[in-house]
């Protein structure tokens, strides 16, 4: 028997069918009400805020899943092959996200300041205007983004995809071969949504590891929502093989990361305090009055200091329910990371009302409706994987 024979022969997933979508089309159905709604009797900015966010959201958690997929082959990882699927899945977010940046690109004067007369005569903005940021040139950065996501979820996922069908090992060689340039990619792009889409709601502030903070929130979440994705298949029986020890090496990047991210947000905020500059300050500043420090202590519970200890023990990271538990709580966070981004930028003060509610009760039951759609998406593994059977042997 050949190595792929053995490893399409070593899987046998059966999917299951699952209810509850139609309870999840009326949910969104109700929220899209809310958000039409909101289109109409809620101030401008405040919708286009909302959309925003979600945005973010998708792009972020479909990009950081994506790069787990690529980050398998870039370094030849073996036990990650079993889950690589779910990754994949994951990844079909970044569609969602490009379906909704399209029309956030007829919004740039409402959210935007930069794009406003006034913009020319503030010292630290004046600058960036002819340069980078001006209109013509955001929208041609955007659509190149949009088109580059596109074409790394079609080669990513597309081609193991096709190796399913056809256990072609030279697809293998091709996903091997187009991961470096994934990766950068990858680091372009999420740079250009820190700086462009977040960065650019305060044009007069500057960080050097905005980027950074951005990318480690982004895989974050991507390795939070495999994680997920794993638990939930493997409750119903849909990934035989997979054993605890997948499930240990999640739970231990997932530990890592959150350190990491940390690392990162306490870093930017102690440069900028010891520096004490003007031009840099006043982003804190106004994250520290309004009702906003709330917000940020509920994010440093939810996003680092609940994960962290309950990851911490090294039996735990290899529990299905504590990592479900661990991964939905990161993600939640996730929402909040970046509402504290934008928000905080467009009010003094905090802003959560029915509009936010109608956003998050559509935009959230449409991704719990994709992510299900997405389930249809192949076979559960990549049965088509040469590695595959090593990679259900893995254990630590």
């Amino acid at each position: 028997m050949s190595e792929i024979e053995a490893g399409r022969g070593a899987v046998a997933p059966v999917k299951t069918r699952e209810g509850g979508e139609g309870l999840l089309a009326a949910l969104a159905l109700a929220g899209g009400a809310g958000v039409l709604a909101a289109f109409f009797g809620a101030p401008a900015v405040r919708f286009w805020a909302n959309v925003l966010l979600w945005f973010c959201f998708y792009a972020t958690v479909g990009l950081g899943a994506l790069f787990l997929a690529a980050l398998e082959h870039l370094v030849g990882a073996r036990w990650s092959v079993p889950l690589r699927r779910v990754a994949e899945r994951a990844g079909s977010l970044v569609l969602l996200a490009v379906l909704l940046g399209l029309p956030l690109l007829f919004s740039l004067s409402v959210l935007y300041p930069w794009t406003r007369p006034e913009a020319r005569h503030q010292p630290f903005v004046s600058g960036k205007l002819d340069g980078w940021l001006n209109v013509p040139f955001f929208t041609a950065r955007a659509l190149a983004t949009f088109a580059l996501w596109g074409l790394a979820f079609a080669v990513l996922a597309g081609l193991s995809l096709r190796q399913d069908r056809t256990a072609d090992p030279r697809l293998t060689l091709r996903l091997r071969r187009f991961a470096p340039a994934f990766m950068a990619l990858y680091a372009v792009t999420v740079t250009l949504l820190a700086f462009d889409w977040l960065g650019g709601l305060e044009p007069a502030w500057y960080s050097d590891i905005f980027g950074v903070y951005v990318f480690a929130g982004s895989f974050l979440a991507g390795l939070s929502a495999t994680a997920l994705g794993t638990v939930r298949l493997l409750s119903r029986g849909r990934l035989p093989g997979v054993e605890r020890d997948h499930l240990y090496n999640l739970g231990g990047f997932l530990f890592a990361f959150l350190v990491f991210w940390s690392y990162i947000g306490f870093a930017q905020y102690l440069l900028m305090w010891y520096a004490n500059l003007p031009e840099e300050v006043f982003y804190y500043a106004d994250r520290a009055q309004g009702g906003w420090p709330w917000v940020m202590a509920a994010l440093a519970l939810l996003h680092f200091v609940l994960p962290f200890f309950a990851l911490l023990p090294r039996d735990r990271k290899g529990d299905p329910t504590l990592l479900r538990r661990a991964a939905a709580l990161v993600l939640v966070a996730h929402l909040l990371d970046l509402y504290g981004l934008i928000f905080p930028s467009l009010s003094k003060t905090v802003v959560f009302s029915w509009p936010e509610a109608a956003f998050a009760l559509a935009f959230g039951s449409l991704l719990c409706l994709w992510m299900r759609r997405a389930q249809s998406l192949g076979a559960d593994m990549p049965v088509g994987d040469p590695f595959l059977r090593e990679g259900l042997e893995f254990r630590l």
